[in-house]
């Protein structure tokens, strides 16, 4: 007889060796943060090759940490000794944010998704759901946010989407105006102006790091003339001109349960011939879709959106919302259908 909660099955050898794995897996992850957010791992790129100490020193970060840090970065092969000092491995240079398709999403994903693991268990019982300040909780982590968002997607926007969407040489033919709410550090503005040299862009976003880090950027790649960023919300921004296009990346499901009034806003910005540009996660129409390797993670993020008053939505939901707000749309699935961008047109 069973009693409720327990089973007579033990948990096999196989099994606990899978679930080791990814443990292991995990801690990796967690060790190559450490070594992306402290700078070690790029202090080791520079010096080729260095004791603890030196490391400490390059990256100005404490020796004490450092020591145990290069220990565990040994274990876990993101490190390698020679007779003068640690060296990177393959693995490990694999991280480095400028590493071309740089492992450094994965290491802060990893880290960021233990934090909403965690918040999203303390806050079951009650149901309160805090908003986007979770964020900015681990103060390591929202530095990163973008640039792990550019790595992710950057890549694809630029080759795929970008060339993809007809919508974008149409601004550009008549020397246009672009907004992208929720800009984050810059990354998708900055890619359009440097397409498309006739538009300039404006970036508005609600965590001041974001700016400085976006504004930054567009100064040293000598497109501060056309694009510059500025703190705000999509509820209180004033465009100084209505705009060719307005672009919300990975945003929308953030201001969805005010959906009438982000609509509303969008139509009476954009000029006639205008566009609202809306990326988002596709948010699969049958559940068994999320078992699928390449969807695992987005039922994972959709319950830590849910601790930030969010949820992943479907494409037809958003064509429907533009229809309702005199917006004509258009859905183009990206990224083996994970991915969909939805178009609506002020005719």
């Amino acid at each position: 007889m069973q009693t409720a909660g327990k089973t007579s099955t033990p948990v096999t050898a196989p099994l606990r060796e899978a679930v080791l794995k990814d443990i292991q897996g995990a801690v990796r992850l967690s060790i190559a943060y450490i070594g992306v957010s402290g700078g070690l791992l790029a202090a080791v790129a520079r010096l080729g090759s260095a004791t603890a100490q030196a490391i400490a020193e390059a990256a100005g970060q404490d020796a004490g940490y450092v020591v145990r840090w290069c220990d565990a970065a040994y274990a876990f092969e993101l490190l390698d000794e020679q007779a003068e000092g640690f060296v990177l491995t393959d693995l490990g240079r694999a991280f480095l944010p400028d590493a071309p398709g740089t492992l450094m999403p994965f290491a802060v994903q990893g880290v960021l998704s233990a934090h909403m693991a965690e918040r999203a268990a303390g806050l079951m019982g009650s149901g309160e759901r805090p908003g986007e300040s979770v964020l900015a909780e681990r103060e390591t982590i929202l530095p990163w946010f973008g640039p792990m968002l550019e790595a992710q997607f950057g890549p694809a926007f630029e080759g795929t989407i970008l060339p993809a969407l007809p919508v974008y040489a149409r601004a550009a033919e008549r020397g246009g105006f672009a907004i992208d709410l929720g800009c984050g550090n810059g990354w998708y503005l900055m890619r359009l102006a440097r397409a498309y040299p006739n538009l300039r862009c404006l970036g508005v976003d609600g965590f001041e790091e974001n700016v400085r880090q976006a504004q930054a950027r567009a100064e040293a790649a000598g497109l501060g003339d056309r694009v510059r960023f500025t703190k705000g919300d999509i509820y209180g921004f004033e465009s100084p001109e209505a705009a060719d296009i307005i672009a919300l990346n990975r945003a929308l499901h953030h201001v969805w349960d005010e959906k009438e009034r982000v609509f509303t806003i969008l139509h009476d910005h954009l000029k006639p011939g205008g566009s609202a540009v809306i990326w988002e996660p596709h948010w699969p129409a049958e559940r068994a879709a999320l078992r699928d390797p390449k969807r695992r993670m987005v039922a994972f993020q959709n319950l830590t959106e849910h601790v930030q008053g969010n949820h992943f939505l479907k494409p037809v939901e958003i064509a429907e919302a533009f229809k309702a707000a005199d917006l004509s749309p258009e859905i183009f699935p990206f990224m083996e259908g994970r991915e969909a961008v939805v178009v609506g047109t002020r005719l």
